[in-house]
């Protein structure tokens, strides 16, 4: 059997999410400071003052990226990044997600025919 995906594999994840709570997010951020015994006492000080106020920051301590892939079997975690910010309101953030479905509308054609035109299955118009 050919091994057709080892390897280092990038995964893009954007979400928008609706704040309902923000004290409660903030709450279980300064919670997950205080708990953690590894972190130094300056550092827990600094990290509890930035989720103080900012949900968004809170959000991004909040979030375990190796929690998301920790039941996929045959993948490891190798390197993560993440971060949290406020965004517009959720009219403008939809209509900016559709603008990018609409850049992507164009690599794939779902004319066969038209894609061997434009130099095979990922042909631009």
């Amino acid at each position: 059997m050919t091994d057709i995906g080892s390897g280092p594999l990038r995964l893009r994840v954007e979400m928008l999410l609706d704040v309902t709570d923000a004290a409660g997010i903030t709450g279980a951020a300064r919670e997950r400071i205080e708990a953690d015994d590894l972190m130094p006492a300056e550092q827990r000080r600094r990290a509890a003052d930035a989720v103080r106020d900012d949900a968004a920051e809170a959000l991004a301590f909040l979030v375990d990226p190796a929690t998301l892939v920790s039941r996929i079997p045959g993948v490891e975690l190798a390197q993560a990044t993440w971060s949290s910010e406020h965004a517009l309101g959720l009219d403008d953030v939809e209509s900016d997600l559709l603008d990018g479905l609409d850049e992507l509308d164009g690599l794939w054609d779902e004319d066969p025919a038209r894609d061997e035109d434009n130099g095979g299955p990922h042909g631009r118009r």
